[in-house]
């Protein structure tokens, strides 16, 4: 996925109100919007090296975004609306081993009335669902983590996608892996003991999950390598 503009880089200062982050731009402070609705643990130090978008949308009251934040010399892509769209060209260009040349793609499946998963996609009959998470903890070198808080939303996802199997589907979680450097995956158990129960649970009944890291830059974010996942 390439930036369709070219990214300006400054200084983080500080984030508040969840979805506002304040950026000296250009010896200037300006306010940013921030789309991620994670608690960002471990990211936002403040004089780190950000990149931010800008938009000229007369409609739109913040003109910049946050888009990437360097933290321990890696780079890392904080835009969670961003992820399906890395997906989708990684799908589209077969970037995944397991889901190379596929039949179709289907964004955004509804499943049932109250949950819709990012992607179905269809391949000699067989229909999977993918759901994608966003990742952007890393507490440990070289070691990324999810969830970065509590996310009862994911645990209803885990078992929702148990009944998808029992309905003839395969069923996969991919931890987008938005931090440059890394080389292994795990749950955060710490963090959220339910989800890792709930994962746990998931991977007996056949959910896959798998981790996938990107190559970030200011140009571009792309699906770059899998990661190895440490159960512990």
């Amino acid at each position: 996925m390439k930036f369709t503009k070219t990214l300006s880089k400054g200084k983080f200062i500080k984030r508040y109100k969840r979805f506002f982050a304040d950026i000296k731009l250009n010896k200037k402070i300006i306010t940013a919007h921030c789309p991620n609705t994670g608690s960002m643990m471990g990211l936002l130090d403040k004089d780190r090296d950000v990149w931010v978008s800008r938009n000229n949308n007369p409609k739109r009251k913040l003109k910049f975004t946050l888009e990437i934040i360097k933290a321990k010399s890696n780079l890392v892509g904080v835009n969670t609306h961003f992820a399906n769209k890395i997906v989708y060209d990684g799908l589209s260009n077969n970037l995944f081993d397991e889901f190379r040349k596929c039949d179709s793609i289907k964004p955004e499946f509804y499943f049932n009335k109250e949950t819709r998963f990012d992607f179905l996609i269809e391949k000699k009959y067989q229909k999977t669902l993918i759901e994608v998470k966003n990742v952007t903890l890393f507490r440990e070198s070289k070691i990324a983590e999810f969830p970065d808080a509590i996310t009862y939303r994911g645990s209803k996802h885990l078992k929702t996608l148990i009944d998808a199997i029992k309905k003839g589907y395969k069923s996969y979680i991919i931890f987008l892996v938005q931090i440059q450097g890394m080389e292994y995956f795990k749950i955060a158990k710490d963090i959220d003991k339910e989800y890792y129960q709930n994962y746990l649970i998931a991977k007996k009944f056949g959910v896959n999950f798998l981790a996938y890291r990107c190559k970030i830059s200011p140009k571009e974010i792309k699906i770059e390598k899998k990661l190895k996942i440490i159960d512990e």
